[in-house]
């Protein structure tokens, strides 16, 4: 019987999983459960039987994963019948500690806690994963993958601000970047589909979804990338504000009568294009919506988009590749078009009628013309997740 890793990839809002096969890395079952907190949260399973869903409040992380847990005894395959080796975990913030993928024990958790104030929407949503899954599987080893080790090889003027060095040097203050494994994934997933060597491109990975963050990929190393010191920096996302000017902090705290941990929830919580479009911090909600709220959401998501992909071209000296992946560039015809119709100067020019009739999870080119590729490539973290533990958990 083959052995099999479970992932667990907690979101600030989402579970995904998976059964991962060690041999081939294919997926024997997954799910997703999304909208966690709100009203209405969507649970899918897909497993040998086909696809389950199911549509109900499910309330905390903990919650969505004994439900996870309950869809493999209810639609199959059966955990216990699976021969399970190891459970991997992804983590988004690892700062400067974890380099690589790291044995899951008290330290790795209180080292992971110290981070929470870098990452307050997801390193708790990881930790209550891990935490459940020590209690659900006690007997295995349990592995977390850091969203931040990829980007470790980031060149110091990329990732230091011009603050003054002791910040730096005595308390951390520098660039980490995130959906590392993401970026990973799809950067290396482009070239294959180019027919080239991942060490010949150039790509620019645009990972959009309720986090989003942008990645320029030179010879399959990070050398920039749009999230910083913590998620909250870099493009329009869900409900995270991106970049603004540092001095609206203070300004609207004493405009509102906020202190700064007050203003900083403001800017993760109720921003981006649930504070602009005042509906949603979900893309498929405010590109339904007609009203200017909600279309002037989705101008300011995808020109911010645009921008940032010009900045990276730079960075990188030429661009091979530009790829959209997570829920919204796998998904979003719209957001697709609307930032590539900004970036003729670099060459890309959208192919319509590819970018509609592109099928829902399905990789594809979606710009015409000679120049640069654009591609929607689905990311599979749960896959490289795996990958990362069974190595560890088996060395």
């Amino acid at each position: 019987m083959s052995e099999h890793v479970l992932v667990i990839n907690a979101g600030s809002s989402s579970l995904k999983y998976s059964l991962v096969d060690t041999t081939s890395g294919d997926a024997a079952a997954t799910g997703l459960v999304e909208r966690i907190g709100e009203e209405r949260s969507r649970h899918v399973h897909q497993g040998p039987a086909g696809e389950a869903q199911d549509e109900k409040a499910v309330a905390t992380h903990e919650a969505a994963l004994r439900a996870a847990v309950q869809a493999f005894a209810t639609y199959g395959p059966a955990l216990d019948e699976m021969s399970i080796v190891a459970v991997g975990h992804r983590v988004v913030h690892g700062g400067s500690r974890f380099a690589a993928p790291a044995l899951v024990d008290d330290a790795l958790i209180d080292a992971v806690t110290e981070l929470v104030p870098l990452a307050p929407l997801h390193n708790p949503a990881n930790l209550e994963g891990i935490q459940v899954a020590r209690r659900l599987f006690p007997d295995l080893p349990q592995v977390a993958v850091f969203d931040t080790a990829f980007h470790q090889t980031l060149p110091p003027y990329a990732y230091t601000y011009a603050v003054p060095q002791e910040w730096l040097t005595e308390h951390g203050i520098r660039r980490y970047g995130f959906h590392g494994t993401s970026h990973s994934f799809v950067s290396e997933q482009a070239a294959r589909l180019l027919g080239r060597d991942p060490d010949e491109v150039n790509v620019i990975a645009l990972h959009l979804g309720n986090g989003c963050s942008a990645a320029a990929v030179r010879a399959g190393r990070s050398v920039d990338t749009s999230m910083g010191l913590t998620p909250l920096e870099g493009l329009v996302m869900g409900t995270r504000s991106g970049d603004i000017d540092p001095g609206i902090l203070g300004y609207m705290g004493g405009r509102l009568g906020l202190d700064l941990d007050g203003v900083l929830d403001v800017l993760n919580t109720k921003s981006g294009l649930l504070g602009l479009s005042g509906l949603s911090n979900d893309m498929r909600t405010v590109e339904e919506d007609v009203s200017p709220d909600a279309q002037l959401a989705v101008d300011v998501f995808c020109y911010r988009l645009a921008k940032t992909v010009g900045a990276y071209a730079v960075a990188l000296g030429g661009l091979d590749a530009l790829v959209f992946t997570g829920g919204i560039g796998e998904h979003s015809p719209i957001v697709r078009k609307a930032v590539l119709d900004r970036l003729g100067v670099f060459g890309l020019r959208i192919d319509q009628p590819a970018n509609e009739a592109l099928e829902r999870g399905a990789a594809g080119q979606v710009s015409a013309g000679d120049g640069p590729v654009a591609l929607a490539v689905p990311t599979d973290e749960e896959r490289l997740i795996g990958a990362d533990t069974v190595e560890l958990a088996t060395s």
